[in-house]
């Protein structure tokens, strides 16, 4: 990525801009085909789950938002981004060849001890990836859950429901929708939902461009994203401060999923929401 693409836990003055944005108003695209049913075990209720999407991770006082829940046969899994964990400055942003901490790394989840599983910085790394798309935007890391957090989770994003399934990218104009829980809110829970639009896919399908109210901050990295119909299709990255000021980079979770999937994890499954996706407009 070029310098002016920065990773969001040190841009603290986008904040003032994300408070000021005006309201996106999202071209919705075609409804698309729905994924198989996905089973799933019995999850927290999602009104008094302490673990879900949306909820903050902390990772060697790095502040980060949680995006989907996971499973395998190993375990269950809360996501983040790779660069949560990052060891450099805002600058080192390609993943294969950018410092990390190593996996066993404890990572806060609500109070509860979980540990860093899974990096895509270092799995890219490990296997001297040359893909450059896949150095700049595959930025995806899980954190295991230990039993008692677990037993306090539910998969459902927050305000919005969902996910109901994995997405494949979106279309220009789509509407796109997530929830950040940047601290720099100052607990105004009003600003936590963000509703917008996808600019088109970028990377050759790695990433995409979005415009939502608000931006995202500092403390949003990782945050998941859904398409217009409810599925899973991304994750926050990036800040763009050119060409598209005030956009934000969304990293292709099915891409991001595809490469842990072949890099140690090959039962990695997304788990859809408890709640049924709503959708609808952020006042």
């Amino acid at each position: 990525m070029s310098s002016k693409t920065h990773r969001l836990p040190v841009l603290a003055a986008v904040l003032a801009a994300a408070l000021s944005t005006a309201l996106v108003t999202a071209v919705p695209a075609e409804a698309r085909p729905k994924q198989r049913p996905q089973a799933t075990a019995a999850w927290a209720p999602a009104a008094t789950a302490e673990v879900h999407p949306g909820v903050m991770t902390y990772t060697d006082g790095a502040q980060c938002t949680a995006n989907f829940v996971f499973t395998d046969p190993s375990g269950t899994y809360i996501g983040q981004a790779a660069h949560c964990a990052g060891t450099g400055g805002s600058t080192e942003t390609d993943g294969c060849d950018s410092g990390s901490l190593p996996l066993g790394t404890r990572v806060e989840v609500a109070g509860f001890n979980g540990t860093l599983a899974y990096s895509s910085w270092l799995a890219m790394q490990q296997a001297g990836e040359r893909d450059e798309n896949a150095c700049a935007y595959n930025d995806f890391a899980l954190v295991k859950l230990p039993p008692e957090a677990v037993a306090t989770t539910n998969p459902s994003v927050p305000f919005f429901g969902g996910p109901v399934g994995l997405g494949a990218g979106t279309e220009a104009g789509e509407s796109v929708y997530s929830y950040g829980n940047s601290s720099l809110r100052l607990g105004l829970e009003p600003l936590s939902p963000k509703e917008g639009v996808s600019l088109g896919d970028t990377g050759e399908g790695w990433s995409t461009d979005v415009y939502t109210v608000t931006p995202g901050i500092p403390g949003d990295s990782g945050s998941g994203f859904l398409d217009s119909t409810g599925r899973a299709f991304g994750t926050l990255s990036t800040v763009q401060i050119a060409p598209l000021a005030g956009s934000n980079g969304v990293s292709n979770l099915a891409k991001e999923i595809a490469y842990a999937q072949t890099h140690g994890f090959p039962g990695l499954t997304l788990v859809s929401g408890t709640e049924p996706f709503t959708g609808g407009v952020v006042l």
